[in-house]
This record gives structure tokens, sequence and C-alpha cells, in this order.
């Protein structure tokens, strides 16, 4: 699904789930949350921060609770879909309309509401050392003027390319997402930038 400006365009892009992600929207802004698109969907904040996000898959749609880790999760709904790389973020995968449990959905808002309130969340671990794979690196000291542009990134901007070429699972992959990155590197903007 390409990335969506707004929130109409990007159910409108999930014909196979339109119903069901007019349901959730319609659910979410029950609850007095402030609808906004990032990363190109539906993202639903309070005062500023993310609290729950809708998606749209081939055989799922659902929810993301930005801090779902932090949710008692009574109704044993969610699940860490990146186990070993995400620490807050819980989803919520549907397949049916009946999926759909609105009391839930608002508890859990409600719930990451307070938690939100009372200052509770989990950070991201920032402290794991930098590593640039070897691709990465070759590729920055053949591109005229890439090794002292990626250093003048922020360390999280450096870390999302690095994780970004590193996440490819084939050579040819990482040899695309290189091509694709050492431009950006070079204007210095990150890899996200047009999504935040």
């Amino acid at each position: 699904m390409k990335r969506a400006r707004t929130v109409d365009e990007y159910i409108r892009g999930a014909p196979a789930w339109r119903p069901e992600l007019e349901h959730l929207r319609d659910i979410l802004l029950s609850t007095g949350l402030t609808e906004e698109v990032k990363w190109g969907g539906p993202c639903y904040t309070h005062k500023g921060k993310n609290v729950v996000g809708i998606g749209a898959f081939n055989s799922y749609f659902g929810l993301w609770f930005h801090q779902g880790a932090l949710l008692a999760d009574d109704a044993g709904v969610l699940i860490n879909a990146q186990e070993g790389k995400t620490r807050a973020l819980r989803q919520w995968r549907m397949t049916t309309p009946k999926d759909i449990e609105a009391a839930v959905i608002k508890r859990y808002v409600k719930q990451s509401i307070a938690n939100l309130e009372d200052g509770r969340e989990i950070k991201a671990d920032r402290s794991k050392p930098l590593a640039v794979p070897d691709e990465l690196k070759d590729a920055l000291r053949r591109t005229r003027g890439a090794t002292a542009a990626f250093r003048g990134l922020r360390p999280g901007l450096q870390r999302e390319y690095a994780e970004y070429v590193a996440s490819a699972k084939q050579d040819d992959t990482k040899a695309r997402r290189i091509e694709k990155v050492l431009p950006m590197i070079r204007s210095g903007v990150g890899l996200n930038d047009r999504y935040r």
C-alpha cells in the first residue's frame, strides 16, 4: 500500500478492509483522540503523543498501540509483532468484523491515555552501539562526501540508515537500499524525515 496523505486516502487504498477500517476509525474518534497521518497511515494522538494507529494488510487489519506493552491486556489480544525489536509497541490483529470489540478498544485507549497522563512510557533503548554494515561503510567510502555527511547526521538518523540496510536479508536488496539512501545521506536528511 502506498503512503497516504489523509486517513480517507488510506482507507480507500485498502478496499478489502474498508468497512472495518471505517468502523475502527469511528470508535477511535469517539474517544476524543486527535486523528493524524504518520508514516503514511492513520495515527491517533493525545496531546501530541501517539496512542494508537490503524493498519491494513492482505490477510488482516488491526490496531497498533504505541505503548501497548504497558496495557493490562485483559482480553489477551495484543502481540509483539517484532519480538526482540520492539519494546513498547503492541499489535491487535483482526480478520473479521466480529473481531472489532468496541468496548475493549475504548478501554485500552482510556488506559493508554491514563498511562500518558501519569508519564508512564517505555523509551527506545539508545545505548546500543551503532553497527554500520560493511556494505554501507564501503559505499560511503566510495561516494565522494558521503562519509562526512553520514558522520554529520544525528546518531538516531545514522542508526535508521544502518538498521535499514542491515535488515535486508539478500545482498541485492542491500545494494538497492544503499543506492536509495546514498543521495539522502549526502543531502543530510533522515531516512524517515518525510513521515515525521
